[in-house]
């Protein structure tokens, strides 16, 4: 009888993200410039790729919207690179769009210091999966996004069912075909890259194509939720000097103010660049503008179509 080992032996061998690159099988005797071209070579194929699966990444992101709308927050699951780059999405939404650092969340099997460190061993059980949504108090309003190249990563099963028996929807993102998935999910993301440039180093083209849809499902959540005028982002938050400028910077350009009129705009803004933006164009105190924005959920253009009727 196939033991255990063996099994996973078996179903690692038939992965498309184990499988040897016949493009780039002399690459340990490469050039360094050839070495490049080889690696750039295959990732020019992961955007055409990922852009097969616009519908579901489409429909994933009504599913963040809505859960958004609910109150509940996006929580990424994920091992390895994967858990690495739900991380680095989720820490980039609160100073990108001004959200609550709870909103967007990831969990990396191992803990944090699996971020810095590798803990591979930590992935390889469901119940640490189901244990660290568990401890996240995971409430039927939240969606979860399971994140894992190869697909079969038990952490990241265990997180799916845990969530999906609490009623939540859920979504997976893979970079192997959707047949060699076995885990039901509400969306799947499957964005399969075929062989990495060097066998089974997954932080390649799999972590970009994951990287390209991560970047679409929290971008394209936040603009469903009137966070940006036009394209651009109008709801960070001034936590530092870049930011501070860019925000000057930002009214001045739909406003037609002086860089010190930006400032005093966004000074009487109370540091809001989104209602500094209406107090500007239309004459509303910031009262009246935070409760026009709020009326319209957010959307400055709402706002401003309305006043010029």
């Amino acid at each position: 009888m196939e033991n255990k080992n063996q099994r996973l032996f078996s179903q690692l061998k038939e992965l498309d993200t184990e499988q040897r690159n016949a493009s780039t099988q002399q690459i340990d005797l490469a050039d360094p410039l050839e070495i490049a071209r080889l690696i750039n070579a295959e990732d020019q194929k992961v955007a055409l790729e990922v852009e097969k699966k616009l519908p579901e990444i489409a429909r994933a992101i009504d599913l963040i919207k809505e859960a958004f709308d609910k109150g509940g927050r996006l929580i990424y699951v994920g091992a390895g690179t994967s858990g690495r780059l739900g991380i680095l999405d989720a820490s980039e939404c609160p100073p990108t769009f001004g959200t609550d650092p709870g909103q967007v969340i990831g969990l990396i099997a191992g803990g944090k210091e699996a971020v810095f460190e590798s803990q591979e061993s930590a992935e390889d059980h469901e119940s640490n999966g189901r244990e660290a949504l568990q401890e996240a108090n995971l409430t039927s309003n939240d969606i979860v996004c399971g994140l894992a190249a190869s697909g079969r990563t038990p952490y990241v099963h265990g997180a799916l069912k845990e969530a999906k028996e609490l009623g939540c929807h859920t979504i997976f993102v893979t970079t192997v075909p959707a047949d060699q998935i076995t885990i039901d999910v509400d969306v799947m993301i499957d964005v399969p890259v075929g062989p990495e440039p060097i066998m089974g180093s997954t932080r390649m083209k799999s972590g970009t194509a994951q990287k390209m849809v991560l970047n679409m499902l929290t971008t394209g959540a936040m603009i469903r939720k009137g966070k940006v005028y036009e394209n651009v982002m109008v709801d960070l938050q001034l936590s530092n000097q870049k930011l501070e400028e860019r925000s000057k910077r930002i009214v001045m350009m739909f406003t037609g103010a002086s860089y010190e009129e930006a400032g005093t705009w966004l000074e009487k803004a109370g540091g809001h660049v989104k209602t500094a933006l209406v107090m500007a164009q239309t004459g509303f105190s910031q009262l009246e503008a935070r409760q026009k924005l709020e009326e319209h959920d957010g959307f400055i253009r709402k706002v401003l179509q309305e006043t010029s009727v």
